[in-house]
């Protein structure tokens, strides 16, 4: 009897963890969720930041996939002791623990130069990450059925109204990935399907899009008119950052602004075919696949 695909996984309770989780199931994987809240099911195990996989994962899994990311964490001591250091221990206990495949869940955010706190924690995980054998995976813009996270938060936005707050001019360029090619790409490399060395890929399709534009094209596909108001983004930004310092919880973080302002302006996809990553175009229909 062929054995069972295993694969552990941290951050499945976020959006791109849970898309992971749902595409791995489908495959017929079985799926072991580590999280701060397990809950009362033997697939779930607790887990944060900063510890080590426990032994039952290691014992069973034959992948590992990390998202966790702790974005509670604001200055950048936090970040580093929290996100960075945390990261380092539970990738240096996969490797050394013998799970034959290692996935670190990256971001395109994540780039040489980027000025986001959130790409500069990224890009020292993932250091970390090729240092222990694992794939590097940096996800445009994750979109799909039951969309969530940022590209969710659009949609919302969209949905309740028809005025929006546009930052700056809209030009911020956009990189787009399906959830399903995602997930799609981790499940094969996961299995084995795909022999590829410790590297970084870039999944999203190569096709740009102006923050703009898409925000048009979610409104063209729920068949509303909408009307934009220009926001100058460091006004923004100083608004975000001061209801921060006064402890506010927020939806949007000030950081999480400059990643829009300030993404990757020539993000590498040259590997993705010889990689056997596919990343269809965006079109808003396939929202509902």
């Amino acid at each position: 009897m062929k054995a069972k695909n295993i694969c552990a996984i941290t951050g499945s309770n976020g959006y791109v963890g849970g898309c992971l989780k749902h595409h791995l199931r489908a495959q017929n994987w079985e799926v072991l969720e580590l999280t701060r809240r397990p809950a009362d099911a033997a697939a779930t195990l607790f887990y944060e930041l900063g510890y080590e996989l426990p032994a039952v994962v290691t014992q069973q899994a034959t992948a590992f996939i990390h998202c966790a990311y702790d974005f509670k964490a604001l200055r950048w001591e936090d970040i580093a002791r929290i996100n960075i250091q945390g990261s380092r221990r539970v990738l240096e206990s996969a490797r050394r623990r013998g799970i034959k495949k290692i996935i670190f869940v990256s971001s395109i955010s994540a780039y040489e130069g980027c000025r986001s706190l959130y790409g500069k924690a990224k890009l020292e995980i993932e250091k970390i990450a090729l240092d222990n054998g694992a794939l590097v995976i940096r996800p445009g813009l994750v979109y799909g059925s039951g969309a969530g996270g940022m590209f969710g938060k659009l949609q919302q936005q969209i949905q309740k109204s028809s005025v929006i707050p546009l930052i700056g001019d809209g030009s911020q360029i956009q990189f787009l990935v399906h959830h399903g090619d995602l997930g799609d790409f981790i499940s094969r490399y996961a299995a084995g399907s795909l022999a590829l060395a410790p590297q970084v890929i870039t999944a999203a399709h190569p096709q740009p899009w102006p923050f703009r534009k898409l925000l048009e094209e979610i409104a063209r596909g729920t068949n509303k008119r909408v009307h934009f108001i220009p926001l100058p983004w460091r006004g923004v930004w100083a608004g975000l950052k001061f209801a921060e310092m006064c402890g506010l919880k927020l939806n949007f973080r000030s950081d999480s602004l400059v990643s829009l302002m300030y993404q990757n302006p020539q993000p590498d996809f040259s590997a993705n075919a010889a990689a056997g990553l596919r990343c269809r175009p965006f079109a808003f229909s396939q929202l509902r696949a």
